[in-house]
C-alpha cells in the first residue's frame, strides 16, 4: 500500500483512531450492561438495532483505509522497533484485528452474523424442549464456518490454534494438550480418592431460606474489603453474573441471588469482583486505548478464580468474614461453626452443570468441551454424534451421565454465537492463578495469615502492581513469565488441589 503519511503523522492518526474506537467500545459496553440489567423488555429489540449500527461503525474504523495507512507505516520493522512499549503493543493488537478482519470475505461475515441469531434461537428451543435435532443443523453450519475462519486466519500446525488464539493470544493445541494431560489425570485420580474416602461435608444449611436483601447487605460490606471501589462501580442482580467495564472508573458487576442457596451470590460476586479489580486497576495512561482492558480471557479468569477460590474459599478468609455473615443470618448459621461452613463451601460433588461445579471437577467440564471443539474443527468428530460423545466423556471424567441433553450437550450457549476456541481459557485461568499464588507465597510468606486477619487490600495491591496496571501491554505468556519467572506450569495447580483436598477429606 502506498501512503503519504510520515511516521509522526501515522502515530498521531493511529492514536486518534485508537481513542475513537475505544470510545465506541465504551458506549457499547454501557449499552450491553443496560440490555442485560436495566432495559425494559419492549425496548430491547430497538436498542439492539441501534447498538448494531454503532458496532458496525466501530468495525469499519478498525479496517478503514485510515487504519491501513497508519499500520502500513508503523508495522515496518525499522519503525515498529523504535516505538515506545505502549504504542508498540497497541499497534500489535490493532494490526492483528485488522489482518484477521480483512481476511474474511464480506459474504461470509454476513452469513455468520445471520447464523448467530438463528443458532441462538435454535439453541434456546432445543434446550427447552430437550431436542438436540432442532439445534444440530445450525451447529453444523457454525462449525463449518468456523473451520473456514481458521483457514483464512492461518495456522502452523492445527486449525484449532487459529481459533484459540482469538481468545488467548499465543495458545496452541500442542501446548494446551500437554498441560491438560497432566491436570486431567491428576484430577480424575484425586476425585476417585475423594469418592472412596467416605467423607462428605454437610452442606444442607446452605440451602435454608436466605433473604436476598440480607445477602446483598453482606456483599456490599464485603466488596470494599476486597478492594472493589463502589464509587467506581455498582452491584446489580442478573440471571447470568458478569463484570462490565465502561472505563476504569466505571466497572460494574452483577450477581445471581438464590433464596435457598447462599453460595450462588457470595461466590459469583467474589468471582466478578476479581474481574472488576483487574479493570479498575489498569494504569490511567491506557484509558482511551486498546490497552485499557485485561490482556486475555485466561489472565482475566486467573484474577477471578484466584479471588473466588484461592482466597474466598480458604479457611483463613472465612475466619475473618464469617462473623459478619453469621451475624446477618443467626437463625440459619447460628449453630454452624466456621470450620463447618468452610468444609461445606469446598464440598466436591460431580455435577452435570459446569457453572455449578466445585473447584476440582470444574476443570474436567472445561476439558470435555475443549476436546469436543478440537475434534469438530479437526474433522475427527461429527456434530450428529455430540450427544453420545458428550455423555461418554462425562462418564469417563466425572462418573455420571446426564439423563437429558438439556443437562448435557445443550447446557452451554457459547457455540450458538460462535465462541469456539474459548473454553480452554477457563482452566488456563485456574492454572495461572495457582502459579501466581505460588509466587505470592514466596514474596509474602504470611500471605494467608494476613487474609485470616482480614487484611485483603494487600492482595489487590500486589495484583495491581504485577498484573492489573499493565492492561494489555504484554501477551499472556510474556506476563506470566515476567511475574512468576517461568512459563505456565500445570504442576502448581496439581499440587494446590492435591494439598487442599487431602486436608479437607483426610486422604
Amino acid at each position: 500500500m502506498q501512503t503519504l503519511l510520515n511516521v509522526e503523522e501515522a502515530k498521531k492518526q493511529f492514536r486518534a483512531l485508537d481513542e475513537k474506537i475505544s470510545a465506541f467500545s465504551s458506549l457499547l459496553s454501557l449499552a450491553g450492561w443496560d440490555a442485560k440489567v436495566k432495559a425494559p423488555k419492549k425496548g430491547r429489540i430497538t436498542a439492539a438495532k441501534a447498538t448494531g449500527v454503532v458496532s458496525t461503525e466501530m468495525f469499519k474504523m478498525t479496517v478503514s483505509k485510515d487504519m491501513a495507512e497508519c499500520l502500513d507505516v508503523l508495522t515496518k520493522p525499522n519503525v515498529y522497533e523504535t516505538l515506545d512499549p505502549a504504542l508498540k503493543a497497541a499497534v500489535r493488537i490493532r494490526h492483528k484485528t485488522y489482518s484477521r478482519s480483512k481476511s474474511i470475505p464480506e459474504e461470509l461475515i454476513k452469513e455468520y452474523s445471520v447464523l448467530q441469531g438463528e443458532a441462538n434461537n435454535a439453541w434456546e428451543d432445543a434446550r427447552s424442549l430437550n431436542n438436540f435435532s432442532l439445534y444440530q443443523p445450525y451447529l453444523q453450519k457454525m462449525f463449518d464456518i468456523k473451520r473456514k475462519f481458521a483457514e483464512y486466519y492461518g495456522y502452523e500446525k492445527h486449525p484449532y490454534d487459529a481459533l484459540m488464539d482469538e481468545f488467548e493470544p499465543g495458545s496452541t493445541v500442542e501446548e494446551v494438550d500437554e498441560i491438560f494431560k497432566n491436570l486431567r489425570a491428576s484430577s480424575i485420580d484425586l476425585l476417585e480418592r475423594i469418592k472412596k474416602s467416605g467423607t462428605q461435608p454437610d452442606s444442607s444449611f446452605l440451602q435454608k431460606e436466605y433473604p436476598i436483601e440480607t445477602q446483598k447487605e453482606f456483599l456490599l460490606k464485603l466488596l470494599p474489603k476486597l478492594g472493589y471501589d463502589l464509587e467506581a462501580g455498582r452491584l446489580d442482580p442478573t440471571a447470568h453474573p458478569f463484570a462490565m467495564a465502561v472505563n476504569k472508573n466505571d466497572v460494574r458487576i452483577t450477581t445471581r441471588y438464590s433464596t435457598n442457596n447462599l453460595q450462588f451470590a457470595i461466590f459469583s460476586t467474589i468471582h466478578e469482583a476479581g474481574h472488576a479489580l483487574y479493570e479498575q486497576g489498569v494504569h490511567e495512561n491506557y484509558e482511551g486505548s486498546v490497552l485499557r482492558r485485561g490482556t486475555s480471557l485466561g489472565i482475566h479468569e486467573s484474577q477471578s478464580r484466584f479471588l473466588e477460590n484461592m482466597v474466598g474459599r480458604s479457611k483463613e478468609f472465612w475466619r475473618a468474614a464469617y462473623g459478619d455473615l453469621q451475624g446477618l443470618f443467626p437463625q440459619q448459621l447460628g449453630d454452624v461453626s466456621v470450620d463447618q461452613f468452610h468444609l461445606a463451601v469446598n464440598r466436591v460433588q460431580p455435577s452435570f452443570i459446569r457453572v455449578e461445579a466445585d473447584e476440582l471437577t470444574y476443570n474436567l467440564h472445561v476439558m470435555l468441551r475443549y476436546e469436543i471443539e478440537k475434534g469438530l474443527i479437526a474433522g475427527d468428530l461429527e456434530v450428529k454424534d455430540l450427544p453420545r460423545v458428550w455423555n461418554e466423556k462425562m462418564e469417563d471424567y466425572l462418573g455420571i451421565v446426564p439423563e437429558t441433553d438439556s443437562l448435557g450437550v445443550l447446557q452451554d450457549v457459547h457455540w450458538s454465537f460462535g465462541a469456539i476456541g474459548y473454553f480452554h481459557t477457563y482452566s488456563l485461568g485456574n492454572l495461572y492463578a495457582a502459579q501466581l499464588l505460588h509466587t505470592i507465597e514466596k514474596q509474602i510468606p504470611d500471605f494467608y495469615g494476613q487474609v485470616g486477619h482480614g487484611n485483603l487490600l494487600g492482595i489487590r495491591e500486589w495484583l495491581r502492581e504485577h498484573i492489573h496496571q499493565h492492561g494489555s501491554l504484554y501477551l499472556p505468556a510474556e506476563l506470566i513469565q515476567k511475574v512468576t519467572g517461568e512459563e505456565l506450569n500445570s504442576q502448581y495447580l496439581v499440587r494446590y488441589l492435591e494439598n487442599k483436598y487431602s486436608k479437607l477429606y483426610n486422604l
